[in-house]
């Protein structure tokens, strides 16, 4: 998602618009039609893209969960494919850190979607998200109890929970305009998740 350099579909571009505008006025105060503006279509047009809301925040927030973990799965990929070298394994936090920082910079608006919205989706789509999430949770668990062998799973599972609040607080921060700028707050979150983390493996 925040990764992709080429250019978006109709399809992603209706997306955006619509945690946009979902995460500043919530799911139901929202219209088809403000959507279909907001990309320049026709509200009705848009039911060639998606069967209706509901489907939208279904794909958002199914999606993001799922981008997630297979960007956490890659970069575990990318680290074990390096020839003639060995990351180490605080290396590779350091690569899942700096992916969640993107997508809590990049991806504001489905911090507060997921927040405000995830109990909206049918039954078997929050369930999906919630298995999803569990994977992620798990690899980075895995991940940190390489860096840190001494530290007990359940509380490394706290750590990546608590880790993961701190990081996902962006929505608060204020508007991104107002922010020190983006690599100065990717790297203020990165010394914080790596202190909390370390604070559980070296306490």
């Amino acid at each position: 998602m925040a990764t992709r350099t080429d250019a978006p579909t109709r399809r992603e571009q209706i997306l955006k618009e619509a945690a946009r505008l979902f995460a500043e006025r919530g799911f139901h105060g929202v219209g088809v039609d403000e959507i279909g503006a907001a990309v320049g279509i026709s509200g009705p047009g848009l039911y060639r893209h998606f069967a209706g809301k509901d489907a939208m925040l279904a794909e958002l927030l199914v999606g993001i969960s799922d981008s997630l973990l297979t960007g956490a799965k890659r970069r575990l990929a990318e680290a074990d494919g390096v020839t003639g070298s060995d990351p180490g394994p605080g290396a590779v936090l350091d690569s899942l850190i700096e992916g969640h920082i993107d997508f809590a910079l990049d991806d504001r608006p489905l911090i507060t979607l997921h927040d405000r919205e995830l109990d909206r989706l049918r039954d078997a789509d929050r369930k999906l998200v919630r298995q999803l999430q569990r994977q992620y949770v798990e690899l980075w668990v895995g991940v940190l109890r390489e860096v840190y062998p001494a530290v007990p799973e359940p509380s490394a599972r706290s750590a990546v929970h608590s880790v993961f609040g701190l990081l996902n607080s962006t929505p608060h921060l204020g508007r991104p305009g107002s922010l020190p700028g983006r690599a100065v707050t990717a790297a203020l979150l990165h010394r914080m998740a790596r202190g909390a983390f370390a604070a559980v493996g070296e306490g």
